[in-house]
């Protein structure tokens, strides 16, 4: 089954482009309003790093979620867009002083801190300008998922977060400081997180850290338990939206939140990224000396997961209704990993049909670049056609 597209709307663009279905990207928000909407504690942030086209963000921002920034860049394009500094929260290792001096005169809702390094230039930059940052600790709760290593970010072995043994000398030094209040904890464990056990090993490690709090009478105000939901990469027709009912039940099952706690979330991917397809026309096809080739003109420059993380996208020809045939979809870049699909069946393709990579939302154009000094792929949203 493919999916339904425009396509004759397509036929004047240039390709590759971005094409983002608005009424998908409105139902899933819509989805994730009501789901987090049964449970009264709950707020949820958008994680800007997986899709910053101002049209998606302009979406976004309009259904009421709030923002994860992770970048000043970031902090610029939410508010652009309609964020309120207030939904704001801005986390990432490596936090320079404009972006610090950014979210600061912004008034933004927290920082999450990821060192005690940090956590005194913050104090640092508030002084300076005569403020006091909220922030919340990152900590790495030492917690795996079932996802691609490299997209994990919450073992002891990861770049994230203060480490649980140093939790109280952070929490220490929040106490001792005039320029910072602690208002948080926050916790991520990675992206494209589909084992729903996982969220629930990271509930009862938050619930354990909350007990040892108590037990030294500390009270945190906020937990944010970061995104991570992933989609159907396989059948993005069938599993449009992702199974946002599950994600919240399983954090109201099992995380023990205490009275007038919030609970907050940060989901980039399951928002945006089946919204979004990458669209690429079919310049050559080569017959090779065991297999065939389908040449697109999109390349790792404009959807790099395919070469980054050898991530599966499905590709459908919406051009062809012939008989499938078997390819190697594969891009221009001077580079062997530039390859999008091995051996994958495609409807009979020729010179010109344009082809469709799904679930392309999240990561995609976000991540494109000018190697090889390619243009920079565009993006049509739906409402515009």
């Amino acid at each position: 089954m493919k999916g339904s597209f425009p396509v004759e709307g397509f036929q004047t663009q240039e390709t590759p482009f971005y094409y983002y279905d608005a009424d998908l990207l409105r139902r899933t928000l819509a989805v994730i309003n009501a789901e987090a909407g049964r449970h009264h504690a709950f707020h949820v942030h958008y994680a800007v790093k997986a899709n910053a086209n101002p049209g998606v963000l302009r979406i976004i921002s309009q259904s009421g979620l709030g923002a994860d920034c992770v970048s000043g860049g970031e902090i610029e394009a939410a508010l652009n867009a309609g964020f309120p500094a207030s939904k704001i929260v801005y986390a990432g290792v490596g936090k320079s002083d404009w972006e610090i001096d950014l979210g600061l005169r912004k008034n933004i809702f927290c920082f999450n801190v990821e060192s005690i390094a940090e956590l005194e230039v913050i104090n640092e930059r508030a002084g300076l300008l005569d403020k006091v940052a909220r922030v919340a600790l990152r900590i790495n709760p030492d917690v795996g998922a079932h996802t691609h290593a490299k997209i994990t970010t919450g073992l002891a072995e990861n770049k994230f977060g203060i480490a649980m043994s140093d939790m109280y000398g952070a929490i220490e030094a929040c106490h001792s400081m005039e320029h910072v209040t602690l208002v948080g904890l926050h916790f991520h464990i990675g992206s494209q997180i589909l084992d729903m056990g996982d969220f629930a090993a990271l509930c009862n490690r938050v619930n354990d850290l909350q007990r040892q709090l108590e037990h030294r009478h500390i009270e945190i105000k906020n937990i944010n338990v970061g995104g991570g939901l992933g989609i159907d990469y396989v059948h993005p027709n069938r599993v449009p939206v992702p199974d946002f009912r599950s994600y919240f039940a399983t954090y109201a099952r099992h995380l023990k939140l205490r009275d007038g706690q919030t609970l907050h979330f940060e989901l980039g991917r399951a928002v945006v990224a089946q919204c979004g397809s990458l669209i690429t026309r079919c310049l050559y096809v080569k017959q090779g000396t065991a297999k065939e080739f389908v040449i697109v003109d999109a390349g790792m420059t404009d959807l790099i997961r395919p070469a980054l993380y050898q991530a599966y996208h499905k590709i459908e020809n919406l051009s062809s209704d012939e008989p499938l045939r078997t390819y190697d979809v594969v891009g221009p870049i001077c580079e062997s990993s530039d390859v999008f699909a091995k051996s994958t069946d495609l409807n009979l393709t020729r010179r010109g049909d344009l082809l469709a990579i799904r679930s392309a939302g999240a990561y995609g154009e976000i991540m494109a670049s000018r190697y090889n000094c390619r243009r920079l792929p565009g993006s049509v949203i739906s409402d515009e056609l």
